[in-house]
């Protein structure tokens, strides 16, 4: 079955063919792909960790086939709306190494999409095995405009305006548009020389050329001049930062939500039903900095830490990076308003609902947030947990909690149902119930679910 959000490149495209994930390339990439392979730039890539790797495979071609590759497997396709802002500056770092080797090995990028790349063990990694062309002397950077969009725009509104504007990238599946980007960023950010050219200058030579003909608009460029553009957009986005602080989530552990021994108890039962389930993999949702996500990980378990909160995520991801710890790829996520099917038909970024289900959830501090902040009925996220976990380590906070009474403190209390017999009704018709702990220090409940 062919991948829908690889139909755009003729070069060829990903299929899945039981359970695998394989790449055919058609006979009209036969060059570049030998070349590819020959140049020595696949080998360089692959063992900088830049690209991932594949091997050929004996297939049945059709006519129009060269070969058949077969990538090694990603755990989870993630997309750029879902970074914190050091991932996406990561990637974009990332394609512009990619590019300055190419021009070692006389390729290029063809394309320089965000969704080419996706993290493996807190590193971008190219998986796009068809993006290179070969490199002709005097051509202009293809992906020019398409960098500018997926990468420097967003960095640079997350950057100079708010961190929340990466959500852009889910309205606008080919980047931000320049003159959009242009309009948001404050005057101070064209004191940047980088920003300067590439988004106000870029955005007007745009409109400038819009409806001209391809040779009135294309102008040659030096080798020389190409990669001083590569390390001037280098320059730029190293520049750009982020720096996450001031929200309530990323200091959670900090406050009073647990004592020592409550928060130490909570650990230890986390770690005893996880022992209990043996997953094969884990989604933290609510996961914060991911505290609970690494009893998971450290333990080898492939593990995902979705949170809502921009601060919380960054910090996750730079301890991922700064401890270089495996397994473990935290992600945003609004699990209100969840990652939608987008693109072509909604079928070329697939919905959260469609990377579903895994072996098991953890939804610790998350149940009150989602009944009495959201009006979530229990009713509705039971069924919805059932649909896309096996396994369920669910904490339920009842209404005396501190956390609780915050919620309530500026709103009715209409949720006569939260309640322990509440919570367990509702569940009770979705999960069986596998292992239940209150905790030491307080009146929070873990539970051990599985789907019935």
């Amino acid at each position: 079955m062919q991948v829908t959000s690889s139909f755009r490149d003729p070069s060829g495209f990903v299929f899945h063919h039981e359970g695998r994930v394989y790449r055919q390339i058609n006979r009209q990439y036969q060059e570049t792909y030998d070349h590819l392979m020959q140049s020595g730039l696949y080998q360089q890539l692959t063992e900088a960790g830049l690209l991932v790797p594949h091997q050929e495979v004996e297939f049945p071609l059709a006519d129009e086939a060269y070969k058949v590759i077969q990538p090694e497997e990603i755990h989870f396709i993630s997309y750029p709306y879902e970074w914190s802002f050091s991932q996406l500056k990561a990637a974009a770092l990332a394609t512009l190494t990619i590019q300055k080797h190419a021009l070692d090995h006389k390729m290029t990028l063809k394309d320089s999409s965000a969704y080419n790349l996706q993290f493996v063990d807190g590193k971008p990694v190219l998986i796009d095995t068809l993006s290179f062309e070969c490199y002709e002397d005097g051509a202009v950077w293809t992906p020019y405009r398409q960098f500018c969009q997926h990468f420097l725009a967003p960095l640079a509104l997350m950057h100079y305006t708010d961190v929340r504007l990466s959500q852009l990238l889910r309205v606008y599946i080919d980047g931000i548009p320049l003159d959009l980007a242009r309009k948001l960023l404050p005057k101070r950010a064209w004191l940047r020389l980088s920003l300067l050219l590439h988004i106000y200058l870029h955005a007007e030579s745009q409109r400038r050329y819009q409806g001209r003909t391809l040779s009135e608009s294309n102008r040659k460029t030096s080798r020389q001049a190409l990669l001083g553009l590569i390390d001037n957009l280098e320059l730029g986005i190293q520049k750009l930062d982020w720096k996450p602080a001031g929200t309530a989530w990323a200091d959670y552990y900090r406050d009073d939500s647990y004592s020592a021994g409550s928060f130490a108890h909570k650990t230890q039962v986390v770690a005893a039903f996880l022992e209990q389930a043996n997953p094969e993999q884990v989604w933290d949702l609510g996961a914060n900095t991911g505290v609970f996500s690494r009893i998971a990980s450290q333990r080898g378990i492939p593990t995902l830490a979705w949170d809502i909160d921009p601060a919380a995520v960054e910090i996750n991801y730079r301890q991922v990076v700064e401890q270089q710890e495996k397994n473990l790829l935290p992600l945003m996520l609004d699990l209100t308003n969840p990652s939608a099917a987008i693109g072509w038909a909604n079928e070329e970024r697939s919905s959260f609902m469609e990377r579903t289900p895994v072996d098991m959830v953890f939804a610790l501090a998350l149940i009150h947030h989602l009944v009495i902040a959201n009006n979530v009925p229990l009713a509705k996220a039971a069924a919805f947990f059932s649909r896309i976990g096996r396994w369920l380590i669910i904490e339920f906070v009842p209404k005396d909690d501190p956390k609780v009474q915050t919620l309530l403190a500026t709103r009715a209390d209409i949720f006569g149902d939260y309640t322990v017999a509440g919570f367990e009704a509702a569940f009770g018709d979705y999960f069986s119930l596998e292992g239940k702990e209150a905790l030491q220090d307080s009146q929070r409940i873990v539970y051990l679910m599985r789907r019935r």
